[in-house]
């Protein structure tokens, strides 16, 4: 009896510890779009979940800022003050907010009548959603949208 119970313990410390605690057990989800913006929906648009999330994921959001060699060019929100130095010193930022039903992207400017439509037609997204300890507690660089997707096992 004694030998089973060792064995029995033996056989529990054994497959607890191999338990690794950096392991993410985590659903991420990927969303994608693109709207444009105008003064007609206040260089702002909603993007919907399909269901809610929950109240402590996390939303991070990507635009697509160019295509170089065929590859995509993520760049994370917000974004740096873009200075149009040729429009009467215009400036663009793309920046986003969230609840756990949908996700607002906006452009704000301080001409946006003048910000050109390289900017503002065609603009594409990329929501990624992620558990608040994923977000909090790992060394994945949550700028990176390509760092992110691999850490989360997405595919889009």
């Amino acid at each position: 009896m004694k030998k089973i119970f060792a064995l029995l313990f033996l056989s529990t410390f054994l497959f607890t510890s191999c338990v690794d605690d950096d392991d993410f057990d985590t659903i991420g989800l990927t969303f994608e779009f693109t709207t444009t913006f105008n003064n007609a929906n206040g260089y702002a648009d909603r993007f919907f979940f399909n269901e809610n999330i929950f109240d402590s994921d996390v939303v991070l959001v990507y635009r697509l800022e160019d295509v170089d060699n065929g590859l995509d060019v993520w760049e994370p929100l917000p974004t740096a003050t873009i200075l149009l130095n040729d429009v009467d010193d215009t400036t663009v930022l793309y920046r986003f907010n969230f609840t756990s039903g949908d996700v607002d992207i906006l452009l704000e400017s301080n001409n946006p009548d003048l910000v050109p439509a390289d900017l503002t037609n065609n603009q594409t997204f990329r929501i990624v959603v992620v558990p608040a300890s994923f977000a909090e507690n790992t060394e994945i660089d949550l700028l990176d949208f390509k760092a992110v997707q691999s850490a989360l096992n997405l595919e889009f």
